[in-house]
């Protein structure tokens, strides 16, 4: 059975990911991405996550603690658009999560929109390990979401460090999810 894009997402990080790693999730919504990242890099690692909107890094928080997986997590409530301003500088990623959207039972009118992600993409590129993977799941079914997984595609495919590919499904209705894949030269 194909999986569905976040599955497909962790399948790849999966064997890549590993304990002392560090990783980031710019858009942490309710927390699976950011708890999947610290399970893999373990206590010995590092994620920093981001999101927005305080629900969401709250949710993300006690998803954390309930698994015993906050110790090496950093949660920034603010804007992926400013990651850098949050970050180390010295911190560097073996794994980028972006899942872009809105956020899983949250209102449906408070979504990121083309620019944002543009900006937080060129940021988080300079933060990608020789051979890190940056993934990007786009959701287009989403008013804005057409344009917004359009531009994001584009300037993925105009990274000259990066070799990028992508997961979608070709017949499924209502513009399902996709995946951008992106692999650090």
């Amino acid at each position: 059975m194909l999986p569905k894009a976040t599955d497909f997402v962790h399948e790849l990080v999966a064997p890549r990911l590993h304990p002392g790693d560090s990783a980031l999730d710019a858009t942490a919504g309710n927390g699976h991405d950011t708890l999947f990242l610290a399970r893999q890099v373990g206590p010995e690692g590092q994620v920093h996550a981001f999101d927005i909107q305080a629900t969401a890094i709250e949710s993300t928080r006690r998803r954390l603690q309930a698994h015993e997986a906050s110790s090496q997590v950093h949660l920034h409530q603010s804007d992926h658009q400013h990651l850098a301003r949050h970050l180390p500088p010295e911190a560097r990623f073996q794994v980028i999560l972006f899942n872009l959207g809105y956020l899983p039972g949250g209102p449906k009118t408070l979504t990121t929109r083309p620019s944002t992600p543009l900006r937080a993409l060129e940021q988080a590129g300079e933060r990608l390990e020789k051979k890190g993977l940056l993934l990007v799941t786009c959701y287009p079914g989403h008013p804005g979401g057409q344009e917004e997984s359009q531009a994001v595609e584009a300037h993925l495919s105009e990274q000259p460090s990066l070799r990028v590919a992508k997961y979608s499904f070709l017949n499924l209705p209502n513009d399902p999810p996709f995946v951008l894949l992106a692999e650090s030269r």
